[in-house]
C-alpha cells in the first residue's frame, strides 16, 4: 500500500464505520421485534423475541466494518503482540497425575450413568437424568467450557480411558495398535458429524431416554474398538467429538502445552498462532461443524416445515438427510469458491487448496457463536431441572423447574453471533499478514473471505430470526 492510497483507504474506512455504526444503533432502537429461535429439549424453553430486519441487515454490515476495522492494524508488532498476549504457567507437577485420574474416572462413571437411566430411569425426557446429562450436563455446557475457558476432553474422554485400558490389556497379545490408514484420512469424521447430527433430528433422543441410551451404546462400540485397534490416531482424525473438542479448544484462552504447563492468552489466539496448513480433509471438517450448527436450528424452524410439507410422500428422515447433505455442500462449495477467489486477489502463486487450508481455522469462531447463541439459554432454562433431577434421580419431580429466559436475551444470543464473526474476521487477519508478505497483498486475500463470512453470518442470522414450529410468525 503506498503512501498515497493509505490515508484515503483510512478515511473512507472510518467514515464507512462511523455510518454502518449509527445505523447499527439507530435498527436497535427503533426496530419492532420478531420471534428467534432458542434450543429447547422437548420443547422445554420458548422463543425470545430479537428485532429481524436488525438480524439480517446490521448482522452482516458489522462484519464489514470489523474488517475495516481491522485493516487499519496491518503492522506485524500489534498483530504479533495479538499472538503473543498472554501468561504463561510453567509445567504443573505434583497433583496433575492425581487430577488427570479423577477426570478419567469422572467420564467413565457420566458414561455408565447415561445408559443405566437411559434404559431404566423414568421414561420422560426432562426427568430422566441420562438425558440430561447428554444434552444439558455435556453438549451445552461442557462445550461451552471448552471455547470459553479450555478443553479438558482429552481426560475426560470416557472412550478414550476404556480404548487405552482395553489396549493395555490385550494389545501385545492382538499386536495392538496398528497404524491408521492414511488413504482414509479425515474423512470419517465428516461423514460421522453429519450422520450424529442427522440422527439427532429425525430420532427422539431428547425425548426417549431408551433411544438415546442405544445410540450412545453404539457409538462407544464403535468408538471404543477404533481406539483399541488405532489407538489415539483415532481421536486425531476419524472420531468426530474428540476432533470438535479439539478445535473449540484452540479457540479458548486457556493452552497446554507441550510440557504439560498451562498459558492463558485473548481467546482465538490459538487459531492465529496454528502454523499448520489443514488439508482438503480437515477443511471439510471445520466447514461441516459450522453448517451442523446452522442446520441444527434451521430444522425446528416454520420455514423448514414447509419444505418437509412440499417434500410430499418423501419420509421425513429422506428429507432431512438430503437437506443436510446439500446445505453442507452448498457452505463447502461456497467456501472453495472463496479460496480461489482469494487466490486470484492476493496474486499469488499459493495453491487454492493451500489458501483454503490456511483460512479454516478461521471459521471455528462462528461455530463457537452460533453454539453458544443457541445453547446458552438452553442451559440456562434447564439447569435447575438438571440439579434437581441430579438431586433425586431414582425418584425425580413429575415435572422439574424450566426457567423462562427474559424477552432482552434475543438481543444477547444476536450479540454471540456477531462476536463469533468478528473474532473470526480478527483470526483469519492475522493469518494472513503471516502468509502473504506487504500490507496490501493480505488485504486483497481476505476480500473473497469476508464476503463469504456476510453470507453466512446474513444467512445463519435470518436462521436464528424464524419462528420455530408451534411459534408465532415474525
Amino acid at each position: 500500500m503506498s503512501e498515497r492510497d493509505g490515508p484515503g483507504v483510512g478515511v473512507a474506512g472510518r467514515r464507512g464505520a462511523v455510518w454502518t455504526v449509527a445505523l447499527a444503533v439507530a435498527s436497535l432502537i427503533f426496530s419492532a421485534p420478531a420471534l428467534a429461535h432458542a434450543g429447547s429439549l422437548a420443547g422445554s424453553l420458548r422463543s425470545v423475541p430479537a428485532p429481524f430486519w436488525l438480524v439480517v441487515v446490521s448482522g452482516g454490515g458489522v462484519v464489514c466494518v470489523s474488517f475495516l476495522l481491522s485493516a487499519f492494524v496491518t503492522d506485524d508488532e500489534t498483530l504479533n503482540a495479538f499472538e503473543r498476549v498472554g501468561v504463561r504457567i510453567g509445567g504443573l507437577a505434583g497433583g496433575v497425575p492425581t487430577a488427570a485420574v479423577a477426570f478419567k474416572l469422572l467420564g467413565v462413571a457420566a458414561l455408565v450413568l447415561v445408559v443405566a437411566f437411559g434404559l431404566f430411569g423414568p421414561p420422560v425426557g426432562i426427568a430422566n437424568l441420562g438425558v440430561l446429562l447428554v444434552w444439558v450436563g455435556w453438549w451445552a455446557g461442557f462445550t461451552m467450557v471448552t471455547y470459553l475457558v479450555g478443553n479438558a476432553w482429552p481426560l475426560v474422554n470416557p472412550w478414550r480411558t476404556l480404548g487405552a485400558a482395553l489396549r493395555g490389556r490385550f494389545g501385545e497379545t492382538w499386536g495392538l495398535p496398528r497404524s491408521y490408514p492414511n488413504r482414509l484420512g479425515s474423512w470419517p469424521s465428516v461423514a460421522g458429524l453429519l450422520g450424529l447430527v442427522w440422527l439427532e433430528v429425525v430420532s427422539p433422543l431428547a425425548a426417549d431416554p431408551q433411544a438415546l441410551a442405544t445410540v450412545v451404546v453404539a457409538y462407544s462400540l464403535l468408538t471404543v474398538g477404533g481406539a483399541v485397534v488405532y489407538g489415539d490416531a483415532w481421536f486425531r482424525r476419524a472420531d468426530p467429538v474428540a476432533r470438535v473438542f479439539r478445535l473449540y479448544g484452540l479457540l479458548a484462552p486457556v493452552q497446554r502445552g507441550d510440557d504439560g504447563g498451562l498459558s492463558v492468552s485473548v481467546p482465538g489466539a490459538g487459531l492465529a498462532r496454528a502454523r499448520e496448513r489443514l488439508g482438503a480433509d480437515d477443511v471439510a471438517f471445520v466447514v461441516a461443524l459450522l453448517w451442523v450448527t446452522t442446520f441444527d436450528g434451521l430444522v425446528v424452524t416454520v420455514p423448514w416445515g414447509r419444505v418437509l410439507d412440499a417434500a410430499g410422500p418423501a419420509p421425513a428422515w429422506l428429507a432431512n438427510l438430503v437437506g443436510i447433505v446439500a446445505g453442507y455442500l452448498v457452505f463447502l462449495g461456497g467456501y472453495r469458491l472463496a479460496a480461489r477467489a482469494a487466490r486470484r486477489t492476493a496474486d499469488t502463486y499459493v495453491t487454492v487448496g493451500f489458501v483454503a487450508g490456511w483460512f479454516a481455522p478461521a471459521l471455528v469462531p462462528i461455530a463457537a457463536g452460533y453454539h453458544l447463541a443457541h445453547f446458552l439459554g438452553y442451559v440456562v432454562g434447564l439447569a435447575p431441572a438438571l440439579v434437581a433431577v441430579a438431586a433425586s434421580p431414582l425418584s425425580p419431580p413429575a415435572n422439574p423447574s424450566v426457567l423462562a429466559v427474559p424477552a432482552w436475551f434475543g438481543g444477547l444470543q444476536l450479540a454471540f453471533v456477531v462476536l463469533g464473526h468478528l473474532l473470526s474476521v480478527w483470526v483469519a487477519h492475522a493469518r494472513a499478514f503471516d502468509l502473504f508478505p506487504g500490507r496490501l497483498q493480505p488485504l486483497r486475500s481476505e476480500y473473497p473471505f469476508v464476503a463469504v463470512t456476510v453470507g453466512y453470518t446474513m444467512a445463519s442470522l435470518w436462521v436464528v430470526a424464524q419462528p420455530t414450529v408451534g411459534g408465532v410468525a415474525g
